[in-house]
């Protein structure tokens, strides 16, 4: 089989920019996703993209950098920041080239919103589907170029030898079968992992970190996991997102008393903890649009009117909404420099997986989206020329002997079969997943304390231990739902565990890591909290 130079998995927006950029330099490319991408977490970013155009009122590139560099908490790298908002209005630019349908100010122009943290109406958008129609145009292009996406496959690993990436296992979902791939090169733009959280999660039940355990075991690290965004706005009910592009239009947060408790457009963290402190004191939240009117909830707003209408059985126009913060966005992810590269060679990431170190401790609304296209372009680019520098007797090598069973043999089927052997399973890993998610909720949440800290990881590791007892009851092949969610499940434990690893060391408050023992920002923990495979904290 021949080698495919630029092998990228995950196909949302990192993924879909990737592959775009990496074709556009002449090497062979393919997509791998797990489920199809116009499913991807990209779809969810509603509110906008930055960019400091100036469309809307005053502003500059050095206010976005400024505006960044705040919200992170000062452990965000400057010069990461600069290149990710320098590139900005260039991103927004290719992105309209390319057909995404921005909404438009009266005199044509890139219509621009102001989201929580901005000195300026900043954020590009189209309605409040901003995501969802640049994930579209990216998939439509890619299409048109011709770029291969295998869909309903998952990432079982990423294979190495002597740290360097010959390819990776995948387990097609639809087949049962094992599939192997030879690649010069592996791009991971698989998504962030709040999905721990389960169902106090805005993310899909995809979003599951299997890129971040795969690249853990490949060797990779990962840092800042303990730095978990939670969005102030979620429906009370479902934890269905409700943008931050309602409260950037005017939208007020009001307690069970209609008191407004909270500068709505302060940085996330900020607002999810007042909220946090308002619950605790027993109030119900709720986002009040009503002001805004049927006409502007209409043009700007329609998919939260459609949201709060289906899963909350409230019309906005007319009725306040019940909100609550849940677990949203993971600032933390595998390291790259600056060049999207892990210490793997020929392993890159980007996206939600990736740590470049532009988030920090809290990242500012509407840079995600502009991650996608400033870093998927990065990770593209250096993954295609990393794959055109390697010497022809290398590039055309077969797989090393001592790797070579990863290719064409049964060896990596063993943790599938043991997921799947015929024992009676003791343990319900659905009823563990849920407990978990609970846990993390209350005590891995928006505030959190060494006590209870140390008390999750204890449990996190009972639930490790008795991985053995649990597994699955369905034995087909095809589609078997049971065994994917099995295998997240796995994934998702030991993302946990450095997660509370990272949490615990960080023995004070910064940005989205409040420690109730230790309220303050501490100097000496302004660096990053770096975690190997074997959770050795560094």
């Amino acid at each position: 089989m021949n080698k495919i130079d630029v092998l990228i998995i995950g196909a949302g927006g990192a993924g879909l920019v990737a592959a775009l950029n990496a074709h556009a330099k002449g090497v062979s490319v393919k997509v791998i996703t797990k489920e199809y991408p116009t499913r991807s977490q990209t779809c969810m970013a509603q509110g906008g993209i930055n960019a400091a155009l100036g469309n809307a009122g005053e502003d500059s590139v050095e206010a976005h950098i400024k505006n960044t560099l705040k919200s992170a908490h000062s452990i965000a790298s400057e010069e990461a920041i600069r290149l990710l908002c320098e590139e900005a209005p260039e991103a927004v630019e290719w992105l309209d080239s390319i057909g995404v349908c921005f909404s438009r100010t009266k005199d044509a122009k890139i219509a621009q919103r102001t989201l929580g943290g901005a000195s300026a109406p900043r954020a590009c958008y189209a309605q409040d589907y901003t995501g969802l129609k640049i994930l579209h145009t990216l998939y439509d292009r890619c299409l048109a170029c011709g770029i291969e996406i295998l869909n309903e496959r998952f990432l079982l690993d990423v294979i190495t030898n002597e740290n360097s990436v010959c390819g990776v296992s995948i387990l097609n979902i639809r087949s049962g079968e094992i599939e192997n791939f030879e690649s010069k090169s592996v791009i991971l733009a698989t998504g962030g992992y709040s999905r721990i959280y389960d169902k106090h999660s805005t993310n899909s039940t995809a979003t599951t970190g299997d890129g971040l355990a795969c690249a853990i075991r490949a060797g990779a690290r990962v840092s800042d996991m303990e730095f978990v965004q939670f969005h102030p706005t979620a429906l009370k009910g479902s934890s269905i997102l409700i943008s931050e592009s309602a409260r950037g239009a005017g939208g007020h947060l009001l307690n069970s008393k209609g008191e407004r408790f909270v500068n709505e457009l302060l940085p996330r963290d900020e607002v999810a903890r007042a909220i946090h402190n308002e619950m605790a004191k027993g109030e119900n939240i709720f986002l009040d649009i009503r002001h805004l009117g049927e006409e502007f909830i209409e043009e700007e707003l329609p998919q939260e009117r459609k949201l709060a209408k289906l899963y909350e059985n409230v019309d906005p126009v007319y009725d306040l909404v019940p909100i609550k913060p849940v677990a949203h966005y993971t600032m933390g992810g595998i390291e790259v420099d600056k060049n999207s590269s892990t210490i793997v060679k020929g392993l890159y990431a980007a996206g939600e997986c990736a740590n470049h170190r532009v988030h920090g401790a809290n990242r500012l609304g509407g840079n995600s989206l502009l991650e996608l296209i400033v870093f998927g372009k990065q990770a593209g680019e250096s993954a295609a020329e990393f794959a055109l520098s390697l010497p022809i007797a290398e590039a055309e090598a077969s797989v090393p002997r001592g790797v070579d069973s990863f290719f064409g043999s049964d060896d990596l089927s063993s943790p599938i079969a043991e997921a799947k052997a015929s024992v009676p399973r003791e343990i319900d890993f659905y009823r563990v997943r849920e407990e978990l998610g609970n846990i993390f909720y209350k005590d891995v949440g928006i505030s959190r304390d060494e006590i209870t800290l140390q008390n999750s990881l204890k449990i996190v590791k009972e639930y490790i231990s008795q991985l053995p007892k649990m597994g699955v009851n369905d034995n087909s092949k095809i589609y078997n739902t049971n065994l994917i969610e099995f295998l997240e499940f796995k994934n998702m434990l030991e993302l946990s565990r450095l997660v509370l690893k990272g949490a615990i060391s960080r023995q004070e408050s910064r940005g989205a890591h409040f420690r109730s023992d230790f309220p303050q920002e501490d100097d000496k923990f302004k660096m990053h909290t770096i975690v190997d495979k074997n959770g050795v904290v560094s």
